[in-house]
């Protein structure tokens, strides 16, 4: 016997479920109805017995949690009667004395427990009993989610972000493995969408828009993600083709809801890359809930495995809850706060890393003096009023501020050697270093300190109507900024900041090029920017003759910002249509207009100053998508595809390395994105969910005006040199790859278990990225055109459940308070594969450049306990 659970859950129009006819559930109850009234007619006809003839069973019934069973029956079987229990799971039962008798015990979804009692006249016996939950086959009820079919919606199960094999974030981990997603980085919780940037995705936790740090410029100073695992009820993303209710961003949304306790429950976690907890619960009748998570976090086990070694010490934590108060029947208060303090401390020693090919491999040594240290300290607050005047209208009010302070400060001497290695297998050097390339050495040098204060007013509202929904809002956003940077960087010795002097043998006295430092940047910026925007949409859900279904989808967004004094209009739509087919199948389509208007980040120039004269960047979506709902091996799965085509307008050009992005703010360029996302997700294995994905994509860009001059000699040869050039060629590069342009992308999330064995799990994630563009430092974006390797990576996690729904737990154990536990053993990078996050660039004395990759981690083991209450 198996036991099945469900949950129908009737969501407002336009949105059509299947439920099961209203007559079938009339018919339900009045058959509950009377089978109840009988009962109770029966046991008043029951005559009593005497005295003398009977006795007395009373105790309590309990669940394997030790929780008290609300109604469960107790009856003496074979006898017609019985009772119940009340909301302590208490009885008291009369049975006939001098005879044996069986008492029995049930509960819908738990096995009948049976007792043989033989009690003398007029005794009273305590029993108290635990009920096993069992297997009993319920009837199949279907519930889709029809109103996420028709949008461009994805729902994810927030149970597996805590089961997915992660170094990082759980929920952003879960998102990469999306089609349509990249990432390259295991250190990092950002992700491209689609040919976007880190900047262009949306996120919200409860209607609320979170941010996130500006200083950080690679994935091992990045620290925790807003988004705790432990806390969240529902993720919704979507790779494009969002609806107007949601932001003026240009490439994706990532939906987040927070639970909303019914009971008091808890967790703990800890690994060794930290340590999390959190507690759950509700009280006066669920009028008042409370959601409280801190988290720890140190990677100093992964970086000590990167090729730069040293002392890290990397020291991140946070605090958020979410607490709500029902003011009244149609009045809520809520309350979000988040506090974080990550903080980034390295003193690194020395680095060897060899690169180049098989027939030409170098080796480089750096070795280091000094120390870097960094802080990024954010906090947020958020109050939201909701009033419900009736069942279809919806009013919110919403206040949030954002506040962050980060200074990034590091004073970094590193002396390095290029040499050359024997490559020649039979050769008694093979793998040594037989010649010499070149020595030199660099300073950097930083004192950065960026603070800033975002503040939002918002209102939204939701109507429902027989088969409409109508949505509106409105926003108010103010930005202060202060930044203050100072930076720079001192290459010598290597033709850089004291270049070589050519030997002229008619000159005794050539002239010697003054001192220059490779970079300098140095600003002092204080802004405040001030945005509107308002939003309204409406959606109509209907049926033709045939049956058929479509649901159209219609809004526009406006937005108004003070620093560019620019209006921009955003209208949206969609449309889904689902045939009166016997194969259950979804065709969408969606288009629209987005806007994005900068933010600081887009503003500020190479050298530290501010560009007045910036535009919102723009793209136009058009996205076509189907989902076909099929059954392989008995197994229900949904096969899903999109098609889409960006053209991107008004676009800031930027270059990134690592995670850190630098904007060519005073360039403008068009471009586009086209490609098709594929993903199959069901039960490969009985019982648990599994997808892979597939994502083909190409986007590129044309800077306006942009340029290049070459040198070439009488023969029309290209020269480097002005001495030798006899003319210059001007070159217009026109379409060049964006920074994003990932070809192919492939990522697989599956689970399995042992047969007969459930309890035994395996999860694994499975990451491949075609190669993305890079070029040297401080080049034109035309000339960065040059390509990485890809991204290979493969986690896999071993996990055994210590207690769950199949643990028998006696009233007076230690661990019956214990919901759920199990602990985990995750390989993170299982293949050993050296993945390129970026590169350092170093020159020789003849002033040739060497692209030396810094390499991501390498295999390591993690230990994890997971204990839920």
């Amino acid at each position: 016997m198996t036991t099945a659970a469900f949950f129908v859950v009737l969501p407002p129009e336009p949105y059509k479920i299947n439920t099961i006819p209203s007559s079938y559930c009339h018919m339900l109850f009045l058959n509950k109805v009377l089978f109840m009234t009988i009962v109770m007619v029966l046991v008043w006809l029951v005559p009593s017995n005497s005295s003398g003839q009977t006795a007395t069973v009373w105790g309590t019934v309990t669940d394997q949690k030790s929780k008290a069973v609300d109604l469960a029956h107790v009856t003496v079987i074979g006898s017609p009667g019985g009772v119940t229990t009340d909301r302590n799971g208490r009885f008291e039962i009369r049975i006939p004395s001098d005879t044996v008798v069986r008492l029995g015990f049930s509960f819908i979804g738990f096995d009948q427990q049976e007792f043989l009692l033989r009690l003398k006249p007029n005794e009273r016996r305590q029993l108290d009993v635990t009920l096993i939950e069992g297997a009993t086959m319920l009837p199949s009820l279907e519930v889709r989610d029809e109103k996420l079919r028709s949008t461009s919606l994805t729902r994810l199960n927030p149970k597996q972000a805590m089961q997915i094999p992660s170094s990082g974030g759980g929920i952003e981990d879960l998102i990469k493995t999306l089609p349509g997603v990249s990432s390259n980085n295991e250190l990092s919780s950002q992700y491209t969408v689609r040919g976007g940037n880190f900047d262009e995705n949306l996120v919200y936790v409860n209607d609320i828009e979170i941010y996130r740090p500006f200083l950080v410029r690679s994935g091992q100073q990045e620290g925790l993600s807003f988004l705790n695992s432990a806390l969240v009820s529902s993720i919704l993303f979507s790779a494009g083709g969002f609806n107007a209710e949601y932001g003026d961003k240009l490439s994706s949304v990532l939906d987040i809801t927070y639970k909303r306790p019914t009971e008091t429950a808890g967790s703990v976690s800890a690994s060794l890359l930290g340590a999390e907890m959190h507690v759950e619960g509700s009280q006066a009748n669920r009028r008042f809930t409370y959601l409280v998570g801190a988290r720890y976090k140190t990677t100093a086990y992964l970086l000590n495995a990167l090729e730069t070694q040293g002392s890290y010490r990397p020291d991140f934590s946070d605090i958020q809850s979410m607490i709500s108060y029902g003011l009244h029947p149609k009045w809520e208060l809520s309350l979000l706060g988040y506090y974080s303090r990550n903080k980034y401390n390295l003193i690194p020693e020395s680095r060897q890393t060899d690169f180049g090919t098989i027939q030409e491999a170098y080796r480089l040594n750096i070795y280091f003096e000094g120390q870097e240290v960094d802080r990024y300290e954010t906090g947020m607050g958020a109050i939201t009023l909701s009033h419900k005047p009736d069942k279809n209208l919806e009013l919110k009010l919403i206040a949030s501020a954002f506040s962050t302070v980060e200074s990034e400060t590091y004073d970094v001497l590193g002396q390095y050697w290029i040499g050359r290695l024997e490559t020649s297998p039979g050769d008694e050097q093979f793998g040594n270093v037989v010649q010499a390339q070149g020595v030199g050495s660099f300073l950097e040098h930083a004192r950065n300190y960026f603070d800033a204060q975002v503040v939002n007013l918002e209102h939204k509202a939701t109507l429902i109507g027989s088969n409409s929904v109508t949505k509106w809002g409105l926003k108010f956003q103010h930005q202060r900024i202060h930044d203050r940077v100072h930076e720079w960087e001192m290459i010598d010795s290597a033709g850089y900041s004291l270049p070589i002097v050519p030997w002229e043998p008619d000159n005794p006295t050539p002239g010697r090029p003054d001192f220059q430092l490779n970079q300098s940047v140095r600003a002092d910026n204080r802004i405040n920017i001030n945005s509107y925007s308002a939003f309204v949409q409406q959606a109509w859900n209907f049926f033709n003759r045939k049956g058929e279904e479509f649901v159209l989808t219609a809004g526009v967004r406006a937005n108004y910002w003070n620093y560019g004094k620019e209006f921009k209009l955003s209208p949206r739509a969609s449309v889904a249509y689902k045939p009166n087919w016997e194969r259950k199948m979804v065709f969408r389509l969606a288009g629209g207009v987005y806007n994005q208007p900068p933010f600081y980040r887009e503003l500020r120039l190479f050298d530290g100053s501010l560009y007045p004269d910036s535009r919102s960047q723009q793209s136009f979506h058009l996205v076509g998508g189907t989902d076909l709902n099929f059954t392989a091996w008995n197994r229900p799965f949904v096969f899903t595809g999109e098609a889409y085509y960006k053209f991107l307008n008004n676009l800031i050009p930027y270059e990134v390395d690592n995670v850190r992005i630098r904007y060519y703010a005073d360039q403008e360029a068009r471009g586009y994105a086209a490609g098709l996302d594929f993903k199959v997700n069901g039960e490969f294995v009985k019982g648990v969910e599994s997808w892979m994905s597939m994502s083909l994509m190409k986007t590129e860009e044309d800077i306006r005006d942009d340029f290049t001059d070459i040198w070439v000699d009488a023969e029309g040869k290209r020269v480097y040199t002005r001495q030798l050039a006899a003319d210059t060629i001007r070159l217009f590069p026109g379409m060049i790859p964006r920074p994003s342009d990932q070809r192919f992308n492939f990522s697989i999330f599956f689970q399995d278990y042992i047969p007969g064995y459930p309890t035994f799990r395996v999860h694994l994630k499975l990451l491949f990225g075609t190669s993305l563009p890079f070029g040297p430092p401080n080049a034109q974006r035309s000339g960065q055109t040059l390509r990485m390797p890809p991204y290979r990576r493969v986690d896999i996690g071993f996990s055994k459940q210590l207690v769950g729904e199949h643990s028998v737990l006696r009233p007076n154990s230690p661990f019956r308070y214990i919901r759920n536990s199990w602990i985990s053993l995750e390989v993170f990078n299982l293949l050993q594969i050296s993945n390129t996050i970026s590169y350092i660039w170093v020159k020789d004395i003849e002033n040739r450049q060497y692209a030396v990759p810094n390499y991501l981690t390498p295999r390591q083991v993690n230990l994890k306990l997971v204990v839920e209450f």
